[in-house]
């Protein structure tokens, strides 16, 4: 198994919380990295997104059901999301595609060229395993007690 490079943790870490930041107005600070399998509960909502290029691997932004209602809410400019519907699905898949363009971006201005797979959107009770890279697991921490987890298995080509 290959081992990531933690300098390009950074990106995606800058990446999310700029866009959560500016996109539902969230002031985030983020947890301490952990190395883990990627397992998911039962109340538990994952954007899936895959990059390939000169780094190839697998992001997920994990969320509980009432965390991914609240932000679809607050992308939607505080229009109330009781369930996860339609709309509050597509603005939780652009969340992922936000930070993942964001993250695109930051890589090429470092001269490392990625591409991102449009998002999958997955719920319940789940576990992946990654044969190729470790997954490096990143909460995102918000009003306290809240958060989001940023799983991220990636190998450099």
């Amino acid at each position: 198994m290959t081992a990531f490079n933690v300098e390009f943790i950074n990106p995606f870490l800058t990446a999310a919380t700029k866009i959560l930041n500016e996109m539902c107005q969230i002031e985030t600070k983020l947890g301490r990295p952990v190395i883990k399998e990627p397992v998911f509960g039962e109340n538990s909502l994952v954007i899936m997104i895959g990059v390939t290029g000169e780094m190839k691997g697998q992001v997920m932004i994990s969320f509980t059901l009432d965390i991914a209602c609240e932000i679809a809410s607050k992308m939607m400019m505080g229009m109330p999301v009781p369930e996860l519907n339609e709309l509050a699905k597509s603005a939780i898949c652009e969340l992922g595609n936000m930070i993942l363009g964001n993250t695109a971006t930051i890589f090429s201005t470092k001269g490392i060229g990625i591409d991102i797979t449009p998002p999958t959107l997955v719920f319940g009770n789940m576990s992946f395993s990654h044969t190729f890279a470790k997954n490096i697991c990143v909460p995102i921490i918000y009003e306290e007690n809240k958060g989001i987890e940023i799983n991220i298995a990636m190998k450099q080509e």
